[in-house]
């Protein structure tokens, strides 16, 4: 079966304190063969591209308003629809945040619903076979470490 995917790059301000932030390219992206998952690239200046995959749901609940808990956080700015968004990632007891207009990610999340509404990731035949196979992977990867 020929993997679907929907991609698209967004620029995003990267929040470094109360006075410094930087724009930065987010690369989204999003495949049938993970029906579940969005993954964000951030292009950070000087550094290799780091990816960060979490829930679709996440991210479309984190547009409308203060959504996950844990390693990634995502929240609307002001009461506005449609605002702008912080999406703050969390590693060990670092965390980046960064900020992103609500449109461009809506239209992205629009894409995906196309290609995969949600709610309906579940009746893709190889949904199985593409839990094993990545299980398979994090096994194999964690055995190599």
């Amino acid at each position: 079966m020929m993997r679907e995917s929907v991609q698209a790059e967004v620029l995003m301000r990267f929040l470094v304190s109360e006075e410094l932030s930087f724009r930065i390219p987010v690369g989204l992206d999003y495949e049938t063969g993970d029906p579940y998952a969005v993954r964000m690239t951030f292009h950070l200046p000087g550094d290799a591209p780091v990816t960060w995959a979490f829930g679709r749901e996440l991210l479309l609940d984190g547009i409308n308003g203060p959504s996950g808990d844990g390693d990634v956080h995502i929240a609307p700015v002001g009461p506005e629809s449609l605002s702008d968004v912080i999406i703050r990632l969390r590693v060990g007891g670092d965390s980046a945040m960064f900020r992103a207009g609500a449109a461009p990610l809506v239209a992205f999340l629009d894409r995906t619903d196309k290609l995969l509404p949600m709610g309906q990731e579940l009746t893709l035949g190889d949904f199985e076979l593409s839990l094993e196979e990545a299980l398979g992977r994090i096994l194999a990867e964690e055995n190599a470490g």
